[in-house]
């Protein structure tokens, strides 16, 4: 697929990607990891401001231990994707 040369497009040599799949992928990603660290870093520096050190050490704990399950299932459902995947393309 030809499309015009822009400066937006110009290092690809006049051919522009356009995978929407992939592209929402990339955001999706890039929210959970901001979240994440939002939730890391402000949700446990107010826990140390108003707790104390010892609240926010628990707190990292408990997010630690609700992030296994988590982390259990989405690794889970990606070796399920990469099984079928797999499968599809034989």
């Amino acid at each position: 697929m030809a499309v015009a040369v822009t400066p937006a497009n110009e290092k690809l040599g006049g051919l522009m990607r356009r995978d929407l799949r992939h592209y929402a992928s990339q955001t999706t990603f890039r929210l959970v990891v901001g979240s994440l660290f939002l939730l890391f870093t402000i949700g446990l520096g107010a826990i140390w401001l108003i707790y104390g050190p010892y609240a926010a050490l628990m707190g990292f704990l408990c997010l630690l231990g609700a992030l296994i399950p988590i982390g259990l299932i989405a690794l889970s459902i990606y070796g399920m994707d990469w099984v079928v995947k797999r499968g599809n393309r034989e």
